[in-house]
């Protein structure tokens, strides 16, 4: 089947000790960043709603009804919380261990369907491709259904093995169909729509009509409905808006239309791609050219073909797309890496060493150009904030200069698994380690810019405040959706003129907002007690209006304001029961409630203390 070599010098606790060292490098780092807008923020305050309120059908943010996505991650998410607390590392937990597992699955499979070596080294190719690794840290939907739908391929990819047991392949085709009812649960009907469409595009390219009699079809969308309906029935029956907004708005019209104004060039993700496996951008021709000329199977099934149409067809269906983001070809990156793990066990030491020489240069090129980086500052991201990051991005770069060095010692040595003339497992795993250790140290220390989008160090200061003041005090979003204070501050706030991403939430909700600055300003005048976040600009306008405003906590990209409390100051407010806001209600107590299913406009119970 396959002619790569399958003898390497590892046994089981060689290979255990690898993914031990793995999971120290890809796990430990994940509380060392704060969390960025939007998406990390979003995702994390999401669960922490869900997690506060108890209501597991449906997904709210700030408060407000929130249907552009199913509810598996922040499920998840939530139930992090729930055991673990609230936090940075939490909120990120799901996404890491999603995209630890498909490592893990790329190897197993890579090992199963064609040989050791071809598992060890696809897994080595994803773990420390950057693409991988950087969105493996990073609270977004794209890994977990990227997980779910590798799960799909592989699990495929394993049922149709030759001689299997029928018993054994009915398993991993129910684990096939499950996994693709999970995706859906990710992210919608791409989970479901781009697995069927490349099964449909392989029978038609290899001709292997014989495939269709071993999906266990019928059993299958058996397991698939009874996994993927009970939430989507439960929720439009909460919510009968939610089928048209979810199905018509979020999945056709986000495709098909410009209107999530995320647009980009039909070649958008070339680049991303090129970056994302850039330390095996000079084998990938090769690996190519190597796996089209694997033969198929006794029983006529061709996995690489297969692999080949789930790369082209994937990649070709989001650059069609009006709403493209880096993440969205991330389900590409496990077959890519199989077919790179698969070519790497041939590359000669000679290869090895011009490959390695070469991204020698290449880092003390990055390290020369990474002198400059404070020339990129701008008043939203000052020079200092660059000359910062520059440090980390020059120890980032000396330690994969380092491993690269010490790659082409073991390479020249043919120490640790060269085969002959073939290149070292021992060399291969450093040059590996070089790019993991790369993109962590990089990636943490890109935490200067996330502690100030963040907005987390005014947290302290604005949750003292709220602790003074009654449990449903109204706190107001002024022209600005904050996508990560919420976060921080255990506390949702109530939209003022500029719906953002919220718009449909306040369509069926309209009493939980603030239409105009004019009308919130005449509540502010109104209210008792009142907190605000508002945009430095419109603060300064405000304040030229003479509108009686207090600063608890300001950065460069926000200020955070109360109504100046009335005589008997703060003493008084704890005692004292403010009206009701009609629009949303804070999350701001300390135990989680025992809340009904389906919060209105009620005021909702507070979170644990964030840590």
């Amino acid at each position: 089947m396959n002619d790569t070599p399958s003898r390497l010098p590892l046994n089981r606790t060689t290979i255990l000790l690898l993914v031990l060292a793995l999971a120290v490098i890809w796990f430990v780092p994940l509380g060392w960043r704060h969390l960025l807008p939007s998406d990390e923020g979003r995702y994390a305050e999401m669960a922490r709603e869900m997690f506060v309120t108890g209501d597991w059908i449906t997904p709210r943010y700030n408060a407000y009804k929130y249907f552009e996505k199913p509810p598996l991650q922040t499920w998840a998410n939530a139930l992090t919380f729930a055991w673990f607390g609230l936090g940075e590392w939490q909120a990120r937990l799901y996404t890491a261990l999603t995209g630890f597992a498909g490592v893990l699955l790329i190897g197993f499979t890579g090992a199963r369907l064609f040989n050791t070596a071809t598992g060890v080294f696809a897994a080595l190719v994803l773990a420390c491709s950057p693409y991988w690794n950087l969105m493996g840290h990073f609270n977004t939907l794209d890994m977990g259904l990227s997980f779910w739908m590798t799960l799909t391929l592989c699990a495929l990819l394993l049922a149709q093995r030759p001689a299997l047991r029928p018993a054994c392949a009915r398993g991993w085709m129910w684990v096939c169909w499950a996994s693709m009812a999970l995706a859906v649960l990710s992210k919608g009907l791409v989970g479901v729509i781009l697995p069927g469409a490349v099964l449909v595009l392989y029978t038609l390219i290899a001709r292997d009509w014989a495939l269709w009699k071993r999906l266990y079809l019928i059993s299958g969308l058996v397991v698939f409905f009874a996994v993927v309906t009970p939430w989507f029935v439960l929720v439009q029956q909460r919510n009968p808006e939610f089928l048209n907004f979810f199905f018509v708005v979020q999945q056709f019209r986000r495709y098909l239309t410009p209107e999530q104004n995320r647009p980009g060039a039909f070649y958008y993700f070339v680049p991303v791609l090129l970056v994302g496996f850039l330390p095996w951008l000079s084998v990938s021709v090769q690996s190519v050219r190597h796996a089209w000329r694997q033969p198929r199977q006794p029983n006529g099934f061709a996995p690489v073909t297969l692999m080949l149409t789930w790369i082209v067809f994937i990649f070709l269906f989001f650059s069609a797309s009006h709403s493209k983001l880096l993440s969205y070809t991330l389900p590409i990156a496990p077959p890519i890496a199989m077919l790179i793990g698969m070519y790497l066990p041939l590359v000669t030491r000679e290869q090895l060493h011009r490959h390695l020489a070469g991204y020698a240069l290449f880092f003390v090129a990055a390290a020369f150009a990474a002198l400059f980086l404070p020339r990129a500052g701008s008043a939203r991201n000052p020079a200092e904030l660059y000359a910062e990051f520059r440090g980390w991005v020059l120890a980032a770069l000396a330690v994969a200069f380092v491993l690269t060095l010490v790659a082409l010692w073991l390479n020249r040595r043919g120490l640790a698994g060269g085969v002959g003339k073939r290149a070292g497992l021992g060399a291969l795993t450093a040059f590996g380690a070089a790019w993991l250790l790369l993109g962590t140290i990089a990636g943490t220390g890109h935490d200067v810019f996330g502690r100030l989008s963040s907005g987390a160090p005014l947290a302290p200061a604005i949750k003292a405040q709220l602790a003074k003041l009654p449990p449903d005090t109204p706190f107001y979003s002024v022209g600005v959706l904050d996508h990560t204070l919420p976060f921080y501050i255990g506390h949702t706030m109530i939209m003022v003129e500029h719906p953002d991403e919220l718009a449909f939430g306040i369509s069926v909700e309209p009493q939980k907002w603030v239409p105009t600055i004019d009308a919130w300003i005449e509540r502010w005048k109104a209210e008792r007690y009142a907190l605000a976040l508002i945009p430095p600009s419109t603060y300064d306008r405000l304040v030229q209006q003479g509108l009686p405003m207090q600063v608890i906590a300001r950065d460069s990209r926000r200020v955070v304001v109360m109504k100046p409390l009335p005589a008997g100051g703060a003493a008084g407010a704890a005692a004292v029961s403010a009206p009701a806001a009609e629009a949303s209600a804070p999350l701001t107590a300390s135990a989680p409630p025992t809340a009904p299913a389906e919060p209105a406009s009620a005021p909702i119970p507070a979170s644990p203390a964030h840590p």
